[in-house]
């Protein structure tokens, strides 16, 4: 007697089609590098092409927290590098340095597009 194996089943390949997923950046500068300090400064950038946010049109932040963000369903994708001032250059001011990146992909078919 010999003993055949099955076929295994086979799942249909979905056809390949271009990506309705694009890309939304929100950047949030904080007070210190804690996720839940205020939120100093912002800036917005929407991939989808619904939107066309520039920097200082509002003179609310998206977000009280990086934390608020998080919860609202961006993803934190880069964190603020944390560097020491140059010794004798502690108290000068230059650039926001508490620097957050968040993304959220977005699907044009669902969103109503």
């Amino acid at each position: 007697m010999t003993a055949t194996t099955p076929a295994p089943a086979t799942t249909p390949v979905p056809a390949l089609t271009a990506s309705t997923v694009r890309q939304q950046v929100l950047v949030l500068y904080l007070g210190t590098s804690a996720l839940d300090s205020d939120v100093i400064g912002w800036a917005h950038y929407d991939g989808t092409g619904r939107t066309s946010p520039t920097t200082g049109d509002g003179d609310e932040p998206p977000y009280e927290t990086g934390v608020a963000a998080l919860r609202d369903g961006w993803r934190l994708i880069q964190a603020a590098q944390l560097i020491p001032p140059y010794p004798g250059h502690e108290h000068e001011v230059s650039f926001l340095k508490h620097e957050f990146f968040f993304e959220k992909l977005v699907d044009l078919d669902e969103a109503g597009r």
